[in-house]
């Protein structure tokens, strides 16, 4: 079972969400407050597996917050919820090690999914901010990702591309996997589509 801190200043929004969580399978909301002010010493008593943060939290934004709550309850992972997909907010979120960035048109599956990988340790970034989330024009791949990429992006196979690049088949596997990760792609072909669009392969 997964605990979760709801903090949302609109009371229906985050009654909704403490309800819309509430009837996800294996997660349970254990405490919710209003204002970012009250995270960490709420968190504190319950300790949660993750915090659900909206960004435009009242006295203390959801940003903050979750730098804070890092701080005092290191086993505690953040996920903020905004409702603009605006790069900077991002870029902090990231250089500031918050594991997820969710945008609040996400439906109630994306969201409990969102958890489950936060708090299994993995890192999510909701659809539409994931190019937000690169500095502009700036590939966020290696330059090797970018050339096991490349070649996959014409049709070859892995084994092909080790010998292509004279790497083993489990190097080329594994950049293919960061190539993909970084990107925030569901699959190589999206990764490529992404890669090719932004003139990086």
């Amino acid at each position: 079972m997964i605990s979760v801190l709801v903090a949302e200043d609109q009371h229906v929004v985050r009654t909704a969400l403490v309800s819309l969580l509430g009837r996800q399978l294996g997660i349970e909301v254990v405490a919710d407050v209003a204002s970012g002010a009250e995270v960490s010493a709420t968190a504190l008593r319950h300790r949660p597996d993750v915090a659900v943060l909206d960004l435009g939290l009242p006295d203390v934004d959801g940003l903050t917050a979750a730098v804070r709550l890092r701080e005092d309850l290191p086993d505690c992972r953040s996920l903020i919820l905004t409702g603009m997909d605006r790069p900077g907010h991002v870029h902090r979120a990231l250089s500031a090690g918050i594991p997820g960035f969710l945008l609040k048109t996400a439906t109630a599956a994306e969201l409990a999914g969102a958890i489950r990988t936060v708090a299994a340790g993995g890192r999510v970034i909701g659809t539409g901010l994931a190019e937000a989330s690169w500095e502009p024009g700036v590939s966020p791949l290696t330059e090797r990702e970018t050339q096991v990429l490349a070649l996959a992006a014409t049709g070859a196979a892995p084994r092909e591309i080790a010998a292509e690049l004279f790497l083993s088949l489990g190097r080329v596997r594994n950049c293919l996997s960061a190539a993909t990760a970084k990107l925030c792609a569901r699959t190589l072909v999206d990764a490529v589509r992404i890669a090719e669009r932004n003139g990086w392969i």
